[in-house]
């Protein structure tokens, strides 16, 4: 997400690893702050389900999102990996009638991050 958006972990969770991430169990809020720097939004962030290196299953409120569910999916198709977002999200009662703006926002969001997923692994290595 950098350089526009980052996003802190919990505090005192440390780094967290997916073979250690506490499942179904609130890890506490998640900073994202714009540039790094400027806070704007937090993610009280719980992993409901989690198969490493295949799926994780995110279900959190956020300051601007009274419901956050996050699934990502990995499939591997004939040498390389397939990543599947699939977001749903309730605005909070004040920001219900911006729900088509965020919508576009959010789905350009993540093309963004997959385009450079996609650029990161062709890399060689």
């Amino acid at each position: 997400m950098r350089p526009w958006l980052t996003m802190s972990a919990p505090r005192g969770v440390g780094a967290l690893q997916l073979e250690t991430v506490p499942v179904g169990v609130p890890l506490g809020r998640a900073w994202l702050r714009l540039f790094g720097v400027l806070p704007f939004d937090y993610d009280d962030l719980t992993i409901a389900e989690l198969e490493p290196g295949q799926r994780f299953h995110e279900k959190s409120t956020m300051a601007s999102m009274r419901y956050w569910e996050h699934e990502r999916c990995l499939v591997e198709r004939g040498g390389s990996t397939e990543i599947t977002d699939r977001i749903t999200f309730v605005p909070r009662w004040g920001l219900s009638w911006a729900r088509p703006v965020l919508a576009r926002v959010v789905s350009a969001f993540f093309a963004h991050r997959h385009r450079r997923l996609a650029r990161y692994f062709e890399r060689p290595r």
